[in-house]
């Protein structure tokens, strides 16, 4: 036992062993006893160890070792197999994606190198065909050209037909050619016209590039099946109910009549057209009959016509001719107005349309319903709203030449040399 601990161990047992000694008698002596053993304790649980040995430094011993450095961890076999192929793999990706891109950059400057040849050589058919005069100037030279060279109008046995150079204008549905009567010039003329403006056959597909010659064929389907009457008649006597010429803006108060004259001015504008069309027909068309506006301004429900004024206006619709019933749909559907589309006819049908001529005097006074006269009518509120507003570009100006066609063509279609002297 070290020095430190024995004497840390004595100094405690000295006054136990003395006090053992002094005692007299068993009892004393185990009480004595007992006492000293728990100081005995105590004091050892006080007491802690002391160091007296020198601090001693640690030895370093040198390396003996010779020679390269161990080789690193090698993968197992199977482990390098994957890794190998999965490699190989990933490099054969990277050059098909090269080639990849480069076979595209080929593709395409062979493509657009075929688009410039392609390009060349329609500009040169164009400069070849103009010179020979096979084409329309300005015409589409991405479309095929078309197979005719002139247009022109013939008559065979008693009809007008149009021809393409040699052929007759057909029916695009029926294949039947297209034959007008005699007193129909105008019309002939304007078909010959229409498709001489065509640069190519496939424009002839689009209706809106050959209006007259869509209406013309109505006129001849009508011609050819009159079951088709009846539901041209339901169709157009929807409009009688919601008529353009019948609806009138509510009238302005005198606030607003004050502070707005041209308020007043649109109720005034459409008052004046609903008299003067229906002054007509009720002398001329449909004599007798009582027309009233549907919508007054003062409520939003439609107010009915007199019992039997359906009646007659069906009746004059079912006998019209095939000419006059197309121009009717037509001229209805253009300008959501009944009673401006049978005026329009009427006025200017070759075959009367039905209506009782009144004398020349009366004639003379009438004011002329022509194409424009038609249009401003069924658009009074439009025109008020684009002078209050603004006109929307693209929109109110190809509306207000698209109406002027429609109608004009209705106007083409129904006249003819019986009314010469109101064609004229």
């Amino acid at each position: 036992m070290a020095p430190a601990t024995r004497l840390c161990l004595l100094l405690p047992l000295r006054p136990a062993v003395a006090a053992a000694g002094a005692g007299a008698g068993a009892g004393a002596a185990v009480s004595v006893r007992n006492s000293s053993r728990r100081r005995l304790v105590a004091a050892a649980a006080a007491t802690r160890t002391i160091h007296t040995h020198p601090a001693q430094p640690a030895k370093v011993v040198p390396v003996y070792g010779t020679g390269p450095p161990p080789e690193p961890p090698q993968p197992s076999p199977e482990l390098a197999v994957e890794e190998q192929a999965e490699r190989q793999e990933r490099l054969a990706r990277r050059k098909r994606q090269a080639e990849m891109l480069k076979h595209a950059g080929d593709i395409k400057a062979a493509r657009q190198q075929q688009q410039q040849q392609q390009q060349q050589q329609q500009q040169q058919q164009q400069q070849q065909s103009q010179g020979n005069g096979a084409t329309k100037p300005g015409g589409n030279s991405g479309l095929k050209r078309r197979f005719w060279k002139d247009v022109h109008v013939k008559e065979v046995n008693g009809l007008l037909e149009i021809h393409l150079d040699a052929r007759p204008l057909r029916h695009p549905t029926t294949k039947a050619i297209i034959r007008l009567p005699t007193s129909k010039p105008n019309l002939a003329h304007a078909l010959a016209v229409e498709w001489d403006s065509l640069t190519s056959a496939q424009q002839a597909t689009r209706q809106h590039l050959i209006p007259l010659t869509s209406l013309t064929c109505r006129a001849l389907d009508i011609a050819a099946d009159p079951s088709l009457r009846d539901g041209i008649a339901t169709t157009v006597l929807r409009y009688l109910d919601t008529d353009s010429l019948l609806c009138f803006s509510p009238p302005p108060s005198e606030q607003e009549q004050e502070q707005d004259s041209d308020a007043s001015s649109l109720r005034a504008a459409q008052e004046r057209a609903y008299a003067s069309t229906v002054q007509y027909l009720t002398s001329r068309v449909w004599p007798g009959v009582s027309v009233v506006p549907v919508l007054d301004g003062d409520s939003i429900m439609p107010r009915q016509q007199a019992p039997g004024t359906r009646e007659v206006v069906q009746g004059w619709i079912l006998s019209l001719s095939p000419f006059e019933l197309a121009g009717l749909e037509r001229a209805t559907l253009a300008g959501k107005s009944l009673l401006a589309a049978a005026r329009l006819v009427a006025e200017w049908s070759e075959e009367g349309a039905g209506s009782a001529q009144a004398g020349a005097e009366a004639e003379v006074a009438q004011e002329r319903f022509g194409v424009e006269e038609a249009a401003r009518a069924v658009s009074l509120e439009v025109e008020w709203q684009t002078k209050q507003w603004g006109e929307v570009e693209d929109t109110h100006d190809v509306d207000k030449e698209d109406l002027r066609r429609q109608l004009g063509s209705v106007v083409l279609l129904v006249s003819g040399t019986g009314k010469a002297s109101k064609s004229s």
